[in-house]
C-alpha cells in the first residue's frame, strides 16, 4: 500500500545532527570515510543555506565516543548543543526534546552515527509523537551494510522517509530559478563533477 507524499518544506523543517563524534566516526564502515565526512558537511551546509533550525547533540563525550566533530561546532556556534550525559536514545534526554520542540517545526531531518541506534531510536520516537521524519541516509553511518539495511527497514516501516542530502536540497529548493548560483555553489562544494557542470554554465553565461 502506497504512502502519501509528504514533501519537504523549508518553512517546516529542522535538522538534527546526532552523535557525529570523533570516536564514533571511526566505526563507520558502510561508506568511505572521506565521502561520509563530505556528506555530513554537505547536510550542514544545506541547513545553513536554507536557514533551517539545527540541533546538535552528542552522547557521553567523556567516554570513547569523543567530542563533536569541530567543523559542526564551528558552523553552528549559536545552535542548541545538547551533550547528553549518558542517554543512548537522544529522545530520552529532556533538553534535546525541548530543543527540537522549540524549533516549532514538524518535519525533522535526522542524521547521525550509528544508524541503527543514534538515528533510528530518536527517529522512531519522533514519529511516535507525530513528527514527520526524513532520515538523511548518506550523512548517517554504521558498521556494515547488514546493520544499515536493518535500520533503514525498521525506520521506513515506521513511516520515516529515507533521503540523501542531494535529494533533500533539491526538494527544499523546488525551482532552480529561486537561486541558480546559490544552489549551484552548494552542490559544487560537495560534488566534484557538479563543479564541472557549474563551471561550464557560468562560462557559457559569461560569454553571452
Amino acid at each position: 500500500m502506497s504512502k502519501p507524499y509528504k514533501r519537504l518544506d523549508k518553512s517546516q523543517a529542522a535538522v538534527l545532527m546526532v552523535d557525529h563524534q570523533a570516536g564514533l566516526l571511526s566505526l563507520v564502515r558502510d561508506i568511505e570515510p572521506d565521502k561520509f565526512k563530505n556528506n555530513v558537511l554537505a547536510l550542514a551546509d544545506l541547513a545553513k543555506y536554507f536557514k533551517l533550525p539545527t540541533v546538535l547533540t552528542t552522547s557521553f563525550e567523556d567516554g570513547p565516543n569523543g567530542p563533536l566533530v569541530p567543523e559542526l561546532k564551528a558552523m553552528f556556534p549559536d545552535a542548541p548543543f545538547i551533550p547528553r550525559p549518558g542517554q543512548i536514545n537522544a529522545w530520552d534526554n529532556e533538553d534535546f526534546v525541548a530543543a527540537v520542540r522549540a524549533t516549532g517545526k514538524k518535519q525533522l531531518l535526522i542524521a547521525g552515527v550509528v544508524t541503527e541506534v543514534c538515528v533510528a531510536f530518536p527517529a522512531l520516537a519522533a514519529i511516535e509523537e507525530g513528527f514527520e521524519v526524513f532520515v538523511v541516509t548518506d550523512a548517517s553511518g554504521t558498521f556494515n551494510e547488514i546493520t544499515r539495511n536493518s535500520a533503514w527497514q525498521r525506520m521506513s516501516d515506521a513511516g520515516a522517509q529515507l533521503m540523501t542530502w542531494f535529494g533533500v536540497a533539491c526538494e527544499l529548493h523546488r525551482d532552480w530559478r529561486n537561486d541558480i548560483e546559490g544552489l549551484g555553489t552548494l552542490f559544487s562544494n560537495h560534488i566534484p563533477d557538479y563543479r564541472n557542470l557549474i563551471t561550464a554554465y557560468t562560462t557559457v553565461k559569461g560569454s553571452k
